[in-house]
């Protein structure tokens, strides 16, 4: 039985990633009371104000927050994107040391006021701070998760779709791995409609998706971030839509496949470091992580991938 009380979510940190999450919650509904918790008061009182005078048009959600720790109490979930910034050149791991420094304060007083609430990380390294968060929390596993790829799955959607002239919606295909440098796609398992990617042809009957065209697009994802850096110094829209819609997943108990990041416990070997693997995810978070197809080469991946966060966990004294 769905709970009937109101659902509350609250976002932790009034910056371009915080703010625009809770402008898309906002204008989707996720839930219904959204909060904005920033230890600066002036910057989320002005955004809280900001945000208000937009809910006449909006769904009928309701917005509050501020500078006092008690409006996180209540909530169903916290989504945190407080820490350092990610500047130009910098890859995520660069942030490790100064966010889990950030996250092994702040985490313990979000928990004293929600405690039964879900945690989702998207300050970066996402993946290296979802273990950070687990260890520091004690929560269960399934309550701590990062959006991990899910925004990297919708650029990878989208590029494909760009690339053959079809809708992002009809193109089914996913990046899984970290959320950084070594992430990559499946394309083994990729559809655009119900043609897998390697039997799409152009008009003329030529295959469109060779490994030249595959690795080219694939690098234009994990690219995607640090290209609008440069331009706009952060991405913050898209990351905000992508968040929001996995807050609805959660709060409407959904039971949606996506690939967020968590800590994973013997998945294809692997343990004690958190990747994005397709998940089912409902009111209790991560509900089970699928296994799924892989060929040889995207295994490889994703031990690669792995082993490059163990790496930066170990530095960080983390997944021991």
């Amino acid at each position: 039985m769905i709970d009937s009380r109101a659902s509350k979510l609250t976002v932790v940190g009034a910056g371009s990633v915080g703010s625009s999450l809770a402008y898309a919650a906002l204008i989707r509904g996720s839930a219904d009371i959204i909060s904005l918790y920033d230890i600066n008061t002036k910057k989320v009182d002005a955004e809280v104000l900001d945000l208000a005078h937009g809910t006449r048009f909006m769904a009928a959600s309701r917005v509050e927050g501020g500078s006092d720790i008690s409006c996180v109490a209540g909530s169903d979930v916290v989504v945190i994107t407080a820490g350092a910034r990610q500047e130009p050149g910098q890859t995520r791991l660069d942030l490790a040391e100064a966010n889990v420094n950030i996250l092994s304060t702040l985490l313990p007083q979000l928990i004293e006021q929600a405690p039964d609430a879900v945690y989702m990380l998207v300050t970066n390294p996402c993946d290296v701070l979802t273990t950070a968060a687990l260890e520091i929390s004690g929560l269960p596993r399934g309550r701590v998760l990062s959006s991990g790829t899910v925004l990297d799955s919708s650029r990878l959607r989208w590029v494909i779709g760009r690339w053959v002239r079809v809708a992002p919606s009809s193109v089914h295909a996913m990046i899984v791995g970290e959320h950084g440098d070594s992430e990559f796609a499946l394309w083994s398992s990729a559809t655009i409609g119900q043609v897998n990617v390697a039997h799409w042809r152009d008009p003329e009957g030529e295959l469109v998706f060779t490994e030249e065209i595959r690795r080219q697009l694939e690098r234009e994802v994990i690219d995607a971030a640090y290209a609008v850096i440069q331009g706009k110094g952060a991405t913050n829209y898209a990351i905000g839509v992508a968040g929001a819609r996995i807050v609805e997943a959660i709060l409407g108990d959904q039971k949606a496949i996506l690939p967020v990041s968590t800590v994973l416990d013997d998945f294809h070997g692997i343990s004690s470091v958190a990747l994005s693997v397709p998940s089912i995810i409902g009111r209790s978070g991560v509900e089970r992580v699928l296994d799924f197809p892989m060929n040889e080469e995207e295994n490889r991946r994703l031990h690669a991938s792995a082993e490059a966060l163990i790496s930066a966990q170990a530095k960080l004294g983390l997944g021991s």
